[in-house]
Formats: C-alpha cells, sequence, structure tokens
C-alpha cells in the first residue's frame, strides 16, 4: 500500500480552508480570541500633557538660575486638574499622572525643592519638558493597536482597553464533536472490568482542542456497533469538526470508517506515512471536516498536533505554518524507514546556547507518560539516514 506522505495530507486537508465569520465580543471575554478586524485607539493616551512625578508645575524660564522662590497658587491631582494658568513667579503643586496646567513646560521633583507658608524654594533648574508625558506619547487616536489575525492575550487587553475598545471583532470558534470508540473503555472515576481501560483519549482531546482556541462536545465514550457509531456520527455532522478516536483501524470492530460513509462522509485519504499514527483517516461532508484518529492515546495526540491545530488555526485566520526548529541529538539514531517519524524527546539547552534532543528509549504508542515527560519531538522524514549523536535534526516543540 502507497501510504500519503504527511506534508501532503496536510495540504489537503487545508485546501480551500477559509477563516470563520466575524462575531463581536466584549473586551472581558476576548481573552484567546483571535481578531478579525484590526482595533485603532479611539483616543490619545495620555490624553493630555501630564506629569510624570509628584512635584511642582513650573515656567522653566522662571526656574533657570536657582535658587528661586515661587508662589504656589494650586494642586493639580490625578483626576482633579488645576483650571487656572501658571504665570511669572508662580508655580502649581502637582502629583504623578496630572494633567499640566496652562502656562507650565516643566516639572520641578518635590525631592529639589523646599515648601514653607505658600511657597517653594526651587534648588534645581528643569528644562522644558523635563518629567512632562506629552499627549499621544503612548498612541494617538487613529493609530493601529493590535492588528487582525492576532490572538489577544492580557497586555493586548490592556493597550485595547486604554484605548477605550469596550468589544472587539473575533472570530467565532471552531465547533468541534469528538467522541471514543471502544467497549474496552470506561469513563475515569468508574471502576472497570479486568479486561478494560480507562478511557482518557477524549478528555486529552477536549483540553488539546480548548487550547488551540476551539469550542467542544464531547459525547463521550461509543460502543462498538455499527449502529452507534452512525448515531455518534450524525451528531457530530453539525459542526465545523468531527473528531473520533479509536475504531480507525481494520479490526472486526472497527466501524468508524463505515459509520462515515454511512452517514455521506466522503473519506479523502486513509493511513499516512506517519509514525505514531498511521491509520489516521480525513473526509468531508458538506462543510465539515471529519477526522478519525487513531485509538493508541499517543497516536490520537500527535496526529491531532500535526494535522488538527493547523487547520483550526486555518479557521481562524491564524498561520499554519510550522517554525523549524533543529537540536542537537544527545545519542545516534538508526535510519529510518518510509514514515515519517515523530520521536517523543526531552528537550534542554546547552551551555553554548544551543538546545539539545534526547529521544527516549521506549516509543510505543501507548505510553502516555512518555509523551507528558517530553518537550519536543524528533521529526525523522521518510528514509532518513542514519543520525550521529551531536548531528543536528529538525523538532517539533510540543506546546501542548
Amino acid at each position: 500500500m502507497n501510504l500519503l506522505p504527511v506534508d501532503e495530507a496536510r495540504a489537503r486537508i487545508l485546501k480551500g480552508v477559509k477563516p470563520l465569520p466575524a462575531e463581536a465580543v466584549k473586551l472581558d471575554k476576548a481573552l484567546g480570541r483571535v481578531l478579525a478586524k484590526t482595533v485603532a485607539a479611539k483616543r490619545d493616551q495620555p490624553p493630555f500633557a501630564g506629569s510624570a512625578m509628584d512635584g511642582y508645575a513650573v515656567r522653566a524660564e522662571d526656574v533657570a538660575s536657582v535658587p528661586v522662590q515661587l508662589q504656589v497658587i494650586g494642586r493639580s491631582a490625578a483626576g482633579r486638574a488645576y483650571s487656572g494658568t501658571v504665570k511669572a513667579g508662580t508655580t502649581v503643586r502637582i502629583f504623578t499622572g496630572a494633567p499640566l496646567p496652562k502656562g507650565a513646560d516643566a516639572i520641578v521633583i518635590q525631592e529639589n525643592t523646599k515648601s514653607e507658608d505658600g511657597k517653594v524654594t526651587v534648588l534645581q533648574s528643569s528644562p522644558v519638558g523635563k518629567h512632562i508625558r506629552r499627549r499621544g506619547l503612548d498612541f494617538a487616536a487613529g493609530d493601529e493597536l493590535v492588528p487582525a489575525n492576532h490572538r489577544l492575550g492580557p497586555r493586548d487587553i490592556g493597550l485595547l482597553s486604554a484605548g477605550n475598545a469596550a468589544s472587539v471583532s473575533v472570530r467565532r470558534k471552531p465547533r468541534i464533536v469528538v467522541f471514543a470508540t471502544g467497549d474496552e473503555l470506561v469513563l475515569p472515576g468508574q471502576k472497570p472490568r479486568a479486561d478494560q481501560i480507562v478511557s482518557s483519549n477524549s478528555h486529552a482531546l477536549q483540553a488539546l482542542v480548548e487550547s488551540f482556541g476551539a469550542e467542544i462536545i464531547n459525547l463521550g465514550i461509543v460502543r462498538d456497533t455499527l449502529k452507534a457509531t452512525i448515531a455518534a456520527v450524525r451528531k457530530g455532522l453539525s459542526a465545523d469538526i468531527l473528531i473520533s478516536t479509536g475504531g480507525a483501524s481494520v479490526g472486526d470492530t472497527d466501524f468508524v470508517q463505515e459509520a462515515f460513509k454511512a452517514c455521506g462522509v466522503k473519506i479523502a485519504f486513509w493511513m499516512i506515512a506517519i509514525r505514531p499514527g498511521k491509520p489516521f483517516m480525513y473526509g468531508r461532508k458538506g462543510k465539515t471536516h471529519v477526522m478519525g484518529l487513531p485509538g493508541n492515546p499517543v497516536s490520537a495526540l500527535i496526529t491531532a498536533r500535526i494535522f488538527l491545530k493547523p487547520l483550526i488555526a486555518a479557521m481562524l485566520g491564524l498561520p499554519t505554518g510550522e517554525p523549524e526548529t533543529l537540536a542537537r541529538l544527545t545519542a545516534a539514531m538508526p535510519a529510518n524507514d518510509g514514515r515519517q517519524d515523530y520521536v517523543r524527546a526531552s528537550l534542554s539547552i546547552a551551555p553554548d546556547g544551543t538546545r539539545t534532543a534526547a529521544p527516549f528509549a521506549a516509543q510505543d504508542s501507548s505510553m502516555q507518560r512518555t509523551l507528558q515527560r517530553s518537550q519536543a519531538l524528533i521529526v525523522r522524514p521518510p528514509n532518513a539516514p542514519a543520525a550521529e549523536a551531536n548531528s543536528l535534526v529538525p523538532v517539533l516543540i510540543l506546546d501542548f
């Protein structure tokens, strides 16, 4: 059987995918969302010339020669501006963040003054503009604050708040339905029989999907019958993406492919040149993308990272490419066969600043603990020659 290469599989999945429609959300609900439109400032920040220090607002020419005594005529505090004008021989007591009074063009910090009986003696000169934050120092009305197709983080939220954005236009989250198949599975917390295991895939995939920026409905465990599998598939075909895990191979109780076809899903490909995750399946029905992930936990998560993450990114208007990262092997690796191999490895930084990757000895696709302890996957292309210790190899940083 000729297996489909990983890059071609990814390209087929992403072909024709466009960002989802936009929706407006309040700023306090926008963390982690992806902007559909660039957001511009609605006002200057700061909206006035203000003091950067506690001290006195003065005319620089009045304090060019010191010491000099000035008459204190008022007070300017944050939210309580002084409405008068600083004229020759006068000053206004001012605090950090307060608007600069008319007539003043410099601030003398309070440490360089001596105050008594409504007057202040200035002990050190302050040139024009000293300790003053000019209007629009941070940004001006109309300036671009955060561009479209950017995932909003806490710093972005702070900046947009300062720009007076109460709500923003973001991409709708992709809606995903997931289910796991298998009579051998029970939910966490239940008591398994001697021939059963605790289901982890759907829970891990739910967490993974949410970390990628989508929302998910977890249908739980579907029993190994064609009728039950068809019912689960039908429930999921209203979503943007339907994911099954398990039942995608060729065993007597593997009904996923048959159920997909019975529900009108057009299978684009099945079986790819990847390790782990060979029995990965992909198809579509209308606008719904359908993925049949392997049942082995590591295979399910790695194929989701490689194929599901870029699909969600494309729907959100985010880049789908993977930045190339290299690391030096701590141990030699044998030549690879015709499948692209993703080898779990620990990652560290050497004293010279280069990354080093140490592959784990055991790579069985059921071993979740090894995946949890890994920071990267060493990517071994099909038919890659043997790699010596200390040689550079591409790695995929694990971001989940």
